[in-house]
């Protein structure tokens, strides 16, 4: 019977927890009035005919306040050797995941980056054959759905960068 109890009081304890971080997340995560697919077409009309910008769509919240889920990024190409501290940039990790995370240091293997939240820095060192590039424009939604069929489709078409833990 107490290991029950015990087990009871530790499943409450994580429900409180995820709902407590989920909370935290949802008060400092920027939304505004504007749909997905709203965001994604203006990020859209933004880099239309410009071959060094891309969008792509963030899932995530290490990032926060700064972006996190429903925003959508429009990321510039540039050359490693122009990378500066504090810079945010998107890169492919060694699972072969884009990562939106914020440069930290350099040394002999590359750049350092982490997310805002992130406790710890990501195991993958950003060099130049990895840089996607740095973040050049944020747009924020409300990541609500107005016509789901619509928003599936441009979601589909648009890819994604992670702002999430360490890996």
């Amino acid at each position: 019977m107490k290991t029950a109890t015990l087990f009871t009081a530790r499943i409450l304890l994580a429900l409180a927890t995820i709902t407590l971080v989920g909370d935290v997340a949802a008060k400092n995560n920027p939304v505004t009035g504007v749909s997905l697919a709203s965001a994604i077409k203006d990020a859209n009309d933004l880099s239309a005919g410009r071959a060094d910008l891309k969008v792509l769509r963030v899932e995530g919240n290490s990032m926060l306040p700064f972006f996190g889920p429903g925003a959508v990024l429009v990321v510039k190409t540039i050359p490693a050797e122009k990378l500066r501290a504090g810079m945010v940039v998107v890169y492919t990790n060694r699972f072969n995941e884009t990562v939106a995370h914020r440069l930290m240091s350099v040394n002999a293997a590359g750049w350092t980056a982490a997310g805002y939240n992130n406790k710890d820095a990501d195991s993958t060192p950003v060099t130049s054959g990895n840089l996607v590039g740095v973040v050049y424009a944020t747009f924020h939604s409300n990541a609500l759905p107005v016509d789901p069929v619509l928003v599936a489709a441009v979601e589909a078409s648009t890819p994604v960068a992670m702002a999430a833990p360490a890996r």
